[in-house]
């Protein structure tokens, strides 16, 4: 991957939609940001953060090797079998190493705590390097990832990723050694995360690509771990910017009550505030290709009387600079407040602040459906996850309603009727628990 001029890097745009509108008295307001990112080599706009010299992109693959991975015999070839894909998918000149994780971490290629640099000779060795991949001991993920930031971080690189793939539970770690190693990682590196089977744990495979800013997802079958990894490394050498920001000022008297990204999947973000100045914080949105997401921010303001207005907030994305604070302005948009005696605009709901506030809740329900159903609240978890199959109905989610279709027995999606299934395959519930933050973009 070369180094990207002034001329052929990504251009960010900031939009904001909301109902600026309040009664007289109200102190709340909402709008969803939509941040994109276009154009990469062909249309111009802003070059990445500065490098060293070195390549821009850097990448460690997690494979578990714990001896779960030799039940059945085949899961072990099919990892060896994806990472090898993941390998072939590298861009020429990025930075690369595999990390055998076990109840400790290994790393198998290239060794002596480096990283090589993608090209046919190296590949090539990598993948003879995976030959030698065994099944045996235990899972410590918490030691993976933090040879994978000592890897990255000694790269240089600009944009630093993980691919990190698990087949059972964290059993050789205490959770607050875990806990330790993401807070530890957090802002390092991003870091998607696959389950391979049913014998881990929902919770500890999106809590890391949650913590990372990566992706989660399962592979029930590990025959097809070698396309998810392929799809995976690919949008990997998509990336183009890295350490975005998201920074919100707000005036004297108001703050941020909450900031989510709710597109392409729901993530709260409020309790990753980093103070950049007098009320101003920055929120981490990881590494951008040519895509576009969706932030709902909430905002408290001190409330006015009628004709009234007021800037609630100014949003700005921001690239950090080498001996910089304060970092580069990509782009901004600002978030408005004005006090009306007109029922017929405070009352108007702006059509994306309420599709996404009923995203949110659909992932919302479908976690709690879940939990309950698990504990045996038979009635909270049909209630709940009727409620889920009425919001992925009435929004258009079809691929959250079609995994809800596999654990509940729709009557009536409109009115949210539905029945327990008695029966429902291990698969489909962890599916639908690691998808259930997958959400649909606003219809235009």
């Amino acid at each position: 991957m070369a180094n990207f001029s002034k001329s052929n890097a990504p251009r960010f745009s900031v939009d904001v939609y909301q109902n600026e509108y309040l009664t007289q008295g109200a102190g709340e307001v909402n709008a969803i940001v939509t941040v994109t990112a276009t154009g990469g080599e062909t249309s111009g706009g802003l070059p990445l953060a500065a490098g060293a010299g070195g390549p821009d992109a850097a990448v460690v693959i997690m494979v578990d090797c714990s001896g779960s991975m030799d039940y059945p015999p085949t899961k072990m070839r099919n990892a060896r079998e994806a990472t090898a894909a993941a390998i072939d998918t590298l861009s020429e000149g990025v930075s690369f190493a595999v990390v055998a994780g076990t109840h400790q971490a290994r790393e198998i290629y290239p060794g002596g705590g480096r990283l090589a640099v993608a090209d046919a000779g190296t590949r090539d060795e990598a993948k003879e390097a995976l030959r030698g991949l065994r099944p045996s001991g235990g899972t410590a993920i918490g030691t993976w990832l933090r040879l994978a930031d000592q890897l990255l971080g000694g790269s240089g690189a600009a944009i630093r990723h993980g691919i990190l793939l698990t087949d059972g539970r964290n059993e050789h770690e205490e959770p607050h050694e875990l806990r330790a190693a993401l807070d530890a990682c957090a802002g390092r590196f991003t870091c998607d995360a696959r389950g391979v089977g049913t014998d881990w744990e929902v919770k500890e495979v999106t809590g890391i690509a949650s913590a990372l800013l990566g992706t989660a997802d399962i592979v029930a079958d590990p025959g097809g771990l070698a396309a998810d990894f392929t799809q995976m490394m690919e949008t990997a050498m998509g990336k183009e910017v890295a350490d975005v920001a998201l920074r919100l000022w707000t005036p004297q008297g108001a703050r941020i009550r909450f900031v989510k990204q709710v597109a392409p999947t729901v993530e709260d973000l409020t309790g990753r505030r980093t103070e950049t100045g007098p009320r101003a914080g920055d929120y981490p949105t990881g590494s951008w290709g040519d895509e576009s997401r969706d932030y709902h921010v909430c905002v408290e303001v001190p409330a006015a009387d009628v004709g009234q207005e007021m800037l609630a907030a100014r949003v700005s994305l921001v690239l950090p600079e080498p001996g910089d604070a304060t970092g580069r302005t990509l782009s901004q948009g600002l978030i408005r407040a004005v006090w009306t005696d007109d029922m017929v605009a405070t009352t108007a709901i702006n059509p994306q602040v309420a599709h996404y506030t009923g995203q949110a809740e659909l992932a919302q329900a479908i976690q709690d459906g879940l939990d309950m159903r698990k504990s045996g609240d038979e009635r909270g978890a049909t209630a709940r996850l009727g409620r889920a199959v009425q919001l992925a109905s009435a929004s258009g989610n079809a691929d959250t309603a079609k995994l809800l279709s596999k654990v509940v027995d729709v009557v009536d999606a409109a009115a949210g009727t539905v029945r327990l299934k008695a029966k429902v395959a291990e698969a489909d519930e962890m599916t639908l628990e690691t998808r259930s933050t997958k959400t649909v973009r606003v219809k235009k």
